[in-house]
């Protein structure tokens, strides 16, 4: 696994909420759903992105993208300071400042919501729900706002996404999800790529001949019963020296490492797949089904399934658009 792929190994978009947006001025949405992630891209017109963090205003115009880090708040509109007209909560809900439900009369066609049919402004958005743990390195890695704009990136999925978002097709959702996921990493290639991008440590520290070694024998073989010594040995270090170096470049230890790496990928396979907790445990480095569950409930301060149901959806509250096209 290359640096790249293990910083983008999750999110994996599993029913995420998609929706082309068409306003006309003057309009302003504020966005206190809690995601974790949310990628925008305008097709038409420009928008303005205050973030809750104080960063300065970014406008997105045409062409542009703009990946924004949760939980916290923040606002969309034609003008910096212009006064919400929309409230998005938790699971898409929908409403004004003063609580009145706005998910039919602003409902414009499938996936389609805004104030105006031909408004001058369209964007497209696309929120995950929930944060894929093995994602977690990723949105530590990433500041409150991703801004690309058009002339530096260019991506063929835009149009596809424009294409697809509005269509009721079976296994639609499906589509969409993937769509998304192949946006979004396309978007994040570009951004890491970039001279002056803030890459992780860890992520920089797979070019380091010793420690890059290191990191892909972990990602790539968790369920090794791996000591330091052992990995030394693998990269032709002392075990000395690569405690001391991955520690100075990845910012932990190797073992600390290793064990937060089993924990996400442990949690990946508990909310992907119907696999045993035993069978998960021995699948990423545990004795079993004891041993994972201790460390889940150590480190995450809930049992594995506990972490497997938590995932849960937007009950009775009303949604931004109706289930039936979502």
């Amino acid at each position: 696994m290359d640096a790249l792929a293990g910083l983008l190994d999750g999110p994996r978009a599993r029913g995420a909420f998609l929706l082309r947006m068409v306003m006309e001025p003057p309009w302003s949405v504020r966005i206190e759903d809690g995601a974790p992630l949310c990628l925008m891209c305008v097709t038409r017109g420009e928008a303005w992105l205050v973030h809750d963090s104080g960063r300065e205003p970014v406008v997105l115009r045409q062409g542009d993208i703009a990946i924004v880090r949760g939980p916290e708040a923040y606002t969309v509109g034609d003008a910096p300071g212009a006064t919400p007209h929309a409230l998005i909560g938790p699971g898409g809900t929908c409403h004004t400042l003063r609580g009145e439900p706005l998910a039919q009369s602003m409902r414009l066609g499938v996936r389609t919501w805004g104030n105006a049919p031909d408004g001058s402004s369209t964007m497209l958005v696309g929120t995950y729900g929930m944060a894929g743990e093995v994602g977690r390195r990723l949105l530590d890695a990433l500041p409150d706002v991703v801004h690309l704009s058009a002339d530096a990136w260019s991506c063929p999925l835009l149009p596809v996404l424009d294409d697809e978002i509005s269509r009721d097709d079976p296994g639609q959702s499906v589509v969409l999800d993937r769509v998304l996921d192949l946006l979004l990493i396309a978007a994040l290639r570009t951004w890491f790529s970039r001279p002056d991008a803030a890459a992780p440590g860890w992520y920089r520290a797979m070019g380091d001949p010793v420690v890059g070694v290191a990191l892909r024998l972990l990602q790539n073989e968790p369920a090794h019963p791996w000591t330091v010594a052992s990995l030394a040995a693998k990269c032709g270090v002392s075990r000395a020296a690569l405690a001391r170096r991955f520690t100075a470049l990845v910012g932990e230890s190797p073992m600390a490492y290793l064990a937060d790496w089993r924990l996400s990928l442990a949690a990946d396979r508990l909310r992907e797949t119907d696999a045993t907790v035993e069978s998960i445990a021995r699948e990423v480095g545990y004795g079993g089904s004891f041993a994972l569950s201790a460390a889940f409930k150590r480190v995450r301060g809930i049992s594995p399934q506990e972490h497997r149901t938590g995932e849960t959806g937007v009950g009775d509250r009303q949604p931004l658009l109706p289930r039936v096209v979502r």
